[in-house]
């Protein structure tokens, strides 16, 4: 198994929760794989368990990734621990696909020197994402690291703790309303990939936004987006 490789140019490619076209999501096994490649940076979500630990995982509960459902949120981690996600070819049998820390996380970004993605899922409270940044500080890697959330709410507290840090509203579409809070908040944009153009493009360059994209997993479509002036390419398997 390979990644697909594309004419990138100078654009900046971030692994999709991993290297997660080739090892199962969200999974130290994903980030190290994006580790040994060229990717700038490695993508990955954040929940908090009952009792509070930061955890690794994308969805709001477990079924679609392990042969039980839990809701993550509400119960702990250990309950958690117990579970084995199940491979890329939807089977269980390895023990090393287990649901990772967000200091695991971190640490493998850090090792790798790969640039931290970090989407803030669901609702966090303030204390919570003051708490998140805490961890990130004890890897001496928040320079290095960028928040990303669909919650606007999440973004504005964020900017509350770390007013210079870099961070991206993720985004079906573009709309006037949206861009007034990237202006207002001094945030990126993280947009569904075929939902970019041009006169977009030409609109956020002149306000001086950075422009992330997901999930473009099409070389052909890679190459249109490096093409239109986006400046980063969240991707399941492009390389």
């Amino acid at each position: 198994m390979d990644t697909v490789k594309f004419n990138k140019k100078g654009v900046k490619v971030i692994s999709h929760r991993g290297l997660s076209g080739i090892e199962t999501e969200n999974t130290n096994s994903a980030f190290v794989a994006a580790g040994n490649r060229s990717y700038w940076g490695i993508e990955t979500d954040v929940h908090k368990t009952a009792d509070g630990v930061y955890v690794i995982f994308h969805d709001d509960n477990t079924g679609r990734m392990t042969n039980i459902d839990l809701v993550v949120e509400r119960v702990t981690y250990k309950d958690l621990c117990e579970l084995t996600l199940n491979d890329i070819n939807g089977k269980q049998g390895r023990r090393d696909l287990i649901i990772p820390l967000l200091g695991d996380y971190v640490s493998i970004c850090k090792k790798y020197n790969k640039h931290a993605v970090l989407e803030l899922k669901n609702s966090f409270t303030y204390d919570d994402i003051k708490e998140i940044v805490e961890i990130i500080e004890s890897y001496e890697y928040l320079d290095n690291t960028t928040f990303i959330s669909f919650d606007i709410n999440n973004l504005i507290s964020l900017r509350q703790i770390c007013p210079k840090q870099k961070a991206q509203y993720l985004t079906d579409e573009f709309s006037n309303e949206i861009l007034e809070n990237l202006k207002k908040y001094r945030l990126g944009i993280d947009i569904r990939y075929d939902s970019v153009n041009r006169e977009m493009m030409q609109t956020l360059k002149e306000n001086n936004i950075e422009v992330n994209c997901w999930t473009c997993d099409d070389a052909e479509n890679g190459e249109k987006l490096v093409e239109c002036g986006v400046d980063y390419i969240t991707s399941n398997i492009l390389e």
